[in-house]
């Protein structure tokens, strides 16, 4: 029987929706934009150009997801390098496109029930734009949907120093350091990801073939999938792509064909077991 076409799909999205079985999308997709300058460069305008047209791919992307019932997006839109590395003028164009971003989409978000979380060091960011993200967050946390996260002032490295230092000031609260244990689970749930699975797709745009920094831990079984397209033409069409393409890994989790789960997200929510760091055997 033919997969209803979930409603708002454009024509080009729902032929690639009638390919994919509807019973083993990831639960979690994450998804590496990257690609702007580069778009930017190759029509001879700024690089904030290319940031700026990004914003569409973002609202394509989010909007297609949140349709075909994904159950959590992570969009990694800032990292920790970008703010040490990049010239101040661009960084100061990033934060005030955020901030008109999340002015802009909560509208949309809420429409979608879609709630909206971050990752990353908030703390350190300008606090007008700590100011316009908490509002954002307050505004769609009524809705019961998507979870959008987007990783601002996000560092894979700085999370997991963030974490043991939770776990250490956590163990020293709580009877001393002697009883300090560190196994998986523990780290797990100090990371800012706690609240929700581990991705099971990972997309990079550009066709870099490298993570970035980007969900160390977290993505240590994670399919991926890096496609030419550039952040700024990105759109919901490509994300189903990409979920076509997992679909047809076998993923094993360094078992054997026949041993290994058919959804290993649902494994872990059934489960709740404990987070995988080995690297998959693909042979």
């Amino acid at each position: 029987m033919q997969a209803t076409i979930p409603a708002g799909l454009d024509r080009k999205e729902a032929e690639v929706y009638q390919q994919l079985d509807a019973e083993r999308l990831p639960k979690h997709i994450a998804i590496i934009m990257d690609g702007n300058g580069r778009w930017a460069r190759r029509r001879h305008l700024p690089r904030v150009a290319g940031h700026r047209a990004g914003v569409a791919s973002v609202r394509s992307t989010v909007e297609t997801a949140a349709r075909v019932g994904i159950a959590s997006l992570t969009l990694y839109a800032f990292s920790e390098e970008n703010w040490k590395k990049r010239p101040k003028s661009e960084v100061d164009f990033l934060m005030g496109l955020l901030c008109r971003y999340l002015k802009q989409e909560v509208p949309t978000l809420n429409k979608n029930n879609i709630r909206l979380e971050y990752i990353g060091r908030q703390h350190e960011l300008p606090p007008s734009v700590q100011e316009k993200m908490e509002w954002a967050r307050h505004a769609t946390a009524h809705n019961t949907g998507m979870v959008l996260t987007l990783a601002l002032n996000y560092s894979a490295r700085s999370e997991l120093v963030d974490a043991f230092r939770s776990i250490v000031d956590a163990a020293a609260r709580n009877g001393g350091l002697d009883h300090l244990e560190i196994d998986e689970d523990s780290v797990s749930r100090h990371l800012y990801t706690r609240h929700l699975p581990d991705p099971d797709l990972v997309i990079r745009t550009s066709g870099e073939m490298r993570l970035s920094n980007f969900l160390l831990w977290q993505l240590a079984y994670a399919e991926i999938h890096v496609t030419p397209t550039l952040w700024p033409e990105f759109r919901g069409v490509h994300l189903l792509e990409g979920i076509a393409e997992y679909q047809k890994r076998e993923r094993r989790y360094g078992g054997l064909a026949d041993d290994a789960p058919r959804d290993h997200a649902s494994q872990h929510a059934s489960q709740h077991t404990s987070q995988h760091t080995s690297k998959t055997a693909r042979s």
